[in-house]
């Protein structure tokens, strides 16, 4: 029998002190490890690097550093951890860079308990803590059109994909689930699921909400499009 997978170890920064106790209480009580909390972005990566926490839930906006390029500094040292953006909007203009920079996912600092612990859980699993469609709405409002910026450098090797794996990819970044892509290509979603777990080992992607992001930057998929 396969052991269960140990709780995450989480590391909290925000500068409010209010959410930081609360995040703290909440995962506490669930059986959630709070391994350190900071009060800025200096402090989240300074901790990060000394405690190595499984995931970070990280304030957009903080002193001295914010949790955009705190998300980044952390990400480039610790890529085995995993980063939760929190915000006041649904629709912070930031949350496209922090996706892009390597985080899992956002969550409002309105969220539920049991939905906090469950984000937390599921990004620390591997998985995207966005929907795609959620995903994809993001891109479209903050991703800039392609005519209004240079093209992107070419990250990553977009040739290493089968013609099948690039299909699967650019419905991604139109925002189907599994479940849609298995019915758009009249596919299992068991293959489904191949296709995409193939995709991120040549792409060297985190989650799909990553898949989503590099679907729009390298023009597979441009905003408002299908």
């Amino acid at each position: 029998m396969t052991a269960p997978r140990p709780e995450p170890r989480v590391l909290i920064a925000d500068d409010q002190e209010l959410v930081r106790t609360g995040f703290r209480l909440i995962l506490t009580a669930r059986g959630i490890e709070v391994a350190g909390v900071a009060a800025d972005g200096v402090g989240a990566v300074s901790m990060a690097r000394a405690l190595r926490p499984d995931v970070v839930l990280l304030d957009i906006r903080m002193p001295r550093m914010d949790g955009l390029e705190a998300a980044r500094r952390i990400l480039a040292e610790l890529p085995e951890c995993r980063v939760i953006m929190l915000t006041t909007f649904d629709l912070d203009q930031y949350v496209y860079a922090a996706l892009a920079a390597g985080a899992s996912g956002f969550l409002l600092k309105d969220v539920t308990p049991e939905h906090l612990a469950a984000a937390v859980r599921l990004v620390d699993t591997g998985d995207a803590l966005l929907a795609p469609a959620i995903t994809r709405r993001l891109v479209e409002r903050c991703a800039q059109p392609a005519a209004a910026s240079p093209p992107p450098a070419p990250h990553r090797d977009l040739a290493a994909l089968t013609p099948r794996e690039r299909e699967v990819l650019t419905l991604m970044g139109q925002g189907l689930s599994n479940a849609e892509l298995a019915r758009e290509l009249t596919l299992s979603e068991a293959t489904v699921k191949t296709h995409v777990a193939r995709i991120f080992a040549k792409l060297s992607l985190r989650d799909r909400a990553q898949a989503v992001v590099l679907a729009y930057e390298t023009g597979l998929v441009t905003p408002g499009g299908r």
